[in-house]
Order: C-alpha cells, then structure tokens, then sequence
C-alpha cells in the first residue's frame, strides 16, 4: 500500500531520520477498492459463520487479483498510460462485483472515489513519481543478489505463520501468501539454496494464539463470533486463564483491536511447522506470560478415532475432530526480565529451562533465545548461537 508506506516513511522523517528503503519493482498494489471489498466480503461471510479473521487492509482480494492475472505492480506506478490503461480493464470489474454481487450501491459506500478511475490515477500517478524521485524502485531478487555476491549478510523477515499459509495452513483460515522459509526465497526472488543455505529461525510464543474461525484443539476459553460453537461468555478456570493470558500477552489484533482466541502450546501444530520451514533453532517468545502459573500445559499430540496423532491433520474437517493430548510442567515463579537478560539462559527459572528442553527435542531443535518481555531488548541469546 504506497500510502501507508509513504505516511510511515514521512512520519520517521518527521523524527529526524531518512531510512534507505526500496521497493520491489513486480510488488503488486493495495488500491482502496481492495480494502472496500475485503470489508464487504468479510462482512457477507460473518452472516454464515464463516468470516476468515481478515485484518482489513485488502491483503485477500489484492492476491485475488495477481491470481487471475489482472493486477497492478508497482512497476506500473513508474508507467502513466500503462497504469491508466490497467485501472480502465480492472476498476468496472471492482463496481460490477459491489453492485451485481453484493446488491449495494458503490456511491453509498464510505469511500466511493475508491472506484473512480480518474481519481485513483491521478493518486497512484503521483505515488509513481515519489518512487521515481526517490530512485526508491528495484529488481528485488537481483538488487539481494548482488548484496550476497559483496558479501554482505542478509535478514529475510516473514510475517504471520505457517498455519495460515495458503498451501500448508489451517485450509481455508489461511492468508494469501505463504509465510514460510520456502516463500522468503520466491518473494524476495532469490534461489532457495539463498535460504536453504543459511539460519531458518522459527519463531513460537510460549502458548498459543489465533485470530478467526477455524479449529484449536488446545484452545482455553473463546471468543464470541471465532470460536466455533461458542456463542456466550463462558465461566469457569478456563475461562480465567484464557483472559489472564490475554491481557497478560496483549493478545489483541494490532489493526483490529479483537481480542484472538488463546490456548496451550500445540505441538503437532510446531512439528508440521517445523517440517515445512525446516528450522535451524526456535526463538520462544512470551515466556514471561506464562509466569506465575501453578501449571503449564502443551499439547503434546492429539487423538483421533484411537489413534495419536503427532503432526496435524491435512484437512481442516478431520482436524476439528483432533482432541488435545496434553503434557504437564510445573509452572515457574515470576522473574525480573532485566535480571535475566543480564546474567543469561542459566538466570531463567529452573522450570522454565525444563518446558524450553522439551520444546526442543521434541523439535530436534536447539533454543536460540527466549523474548523475556515486550522490549527487543528483552531478549536471552543463548551464548555462541551464531559465532
């Protein structure tokens, strides 16, 4: 979304600093009819139970377009008659779809301007003339490369997670990418011997958390509107602890503000995730969460039909059926994540190193560093991960 990047971009200059940043020339773009519709798509589906937990900002519909072949890149920012010839073939669609299928009336939306073709234009014209100016538009796989070929280390950062990729998540509760080490490499346009090649660091909180429909064998508690079949707010120990983890962990959607569904650690969830990203050492967030608990449990493996099952289901309909396994650990006394952060790994609660061993060799993975608080720099890095 060009106008989301370039406010970020002008309130970091506000503060004084110009962060070097470029855009990836084949980026396909976020148009305000994308989020209109992602709005009114997820509002249809909330009628039958069945919303996917979208965050809103047209990720879905955007990934609809570059399927069927008819979006728009960034590169097409840079080219006026081009930009304004694909805005002509794709905006009477985005109307059509409003009024045909939906029945409303696109004057009668908040934005209607988000399906006018000259004013979106003259808009993404002017985003393609910043980019432009700022030389800030680049071949992305070989603008990586080259920084490889010079030695330099390069970061892939994903989002999100494995569980709600398109092809190896929670089927149909899934986003529209695929947020593993595999998607690093065709996103950023580099061969996947680049990844392969390097540290896959799998990133896990110490509990776990979901926002939308879908199963959640070791879920505590629920969520009005997500959980399925919880339509009340429920009482009880589960209850108490899911709320507790809530507020403890902040578990509220950034963009939305909804509250996301949490439960125990899944392990047949981790291990698939494992599988799938190939990951090198785990970063365990969250740890102080859990802290003060009498009791933590994980789902160590689920059961299905007299079956244990230790890697999740491929269908989303047999894994509703799954019923958690649970594993149990003493809790461990609160600490002072400063105190931690100082002295090290060795400083973490006895019981706390215990549930971190079982994570990994269960995952046949070694611990890297435990996030001890919100702060980046509440982080234990165990020593020698990466001399």
């Amino acid at each position: 979304n060009p106008e989301t990047l370039f406010d970020e971009l002008d309130a970091l200059g506000d503060r004084g600093l110009d962060p070097d940043v470029r855009v990836a020339e084949r980026a396909h773009v976020i148009f305000p009819y994308h989020r209109a519709l992602d709005g009114i798509e997820e509002e249809a589906k909330s009628e039958t139970d069945s919303e996917i937990g979208t965050t809103g900002r047209g990720i879905g519909p955007t990934y609809e377009d570059k399927a069927a072949r008819r979006g728009i890149r960034v590169g097409d920012l840079l080219a006026p008659d081009v930009l304004r010839s694909k805005l002509e073939r794709v905006v009477p669609r985005k109307r059509a779809v409003v009024e045909d299928v939906y029945g409303l009336a696109v004057d009668d939306l908040d934005d209607p301007a988000a399906f006018d073709v000259g004013t979106l234009y003259e808009t993404y014209r002017d985003f393609g003339r910043r980019f432009a100016e700022a030389d800030m538009v680049v071949n992305a796989g070989q603008f990586v490369t080259d920084a490889l070929d010079d030695g330099r280390n390069v970061m892939f950062e994903g989002a999100q997670g494995t569980l709600i990729d398109i092809d190896h998540g929670n089927f149909p509760y899934v986003t529209s990418s695929n947020p593993t080490a595999g998607g690093a490499a065709v996103g950023a346009g580099v061969s996947p011997s680049v990844v392969g090649d390097g540290e896959i660091i799998g990133i896990v909180k110490g509990y776990l958390s979901r926002v939308g429909s879908g199963p959640m064998p070791t879920e505590l508690g629920g969520v009005v509107g997500d959980t399925p079949g919880y339509d009340e707010q429920g009482e009880g120990d589960d209850e108490e602890l899911a709320t507790y983890i809530r507020e403890e962990g902040g578990e509220y959607g950034t963009v939305t503000g909804r509250p996301r569904r949490v439960g125990w650690l899944d392990l047949p969830m981790l291990r698939h995730a494992a599988r799938v990203s190939g990951f090198t050492g785990l970063a365990v967030n969250h740890l102080d969460v859990l802290a003060g608990l009498d009791e933590v449990q994980v789902g160590h493996s689920y059961g299905l039909d007299g079956e244990e099952l230790l890697t999740m289901p491929a269908t989303t309909e047999t894994w509703a059926q799954c019923e958690a396994n649970y594993r149990s650990f003493d809790g461990w006394e609160p600490f002072d994540s400063e105190t931690v952060t100082s002295e090290g790994y060795a400083a973490l609660p006895e019981n706390a190193r215990a549930y971190l061993e079982y994570l990994s060799d269960e995952l046949d993975t070694p611990v890297y560093c435990v996030g001890v608080g919100p702060g980046r720099e509440q982080t234990v890095i165990r020593e020698g991960v990466w001399e």
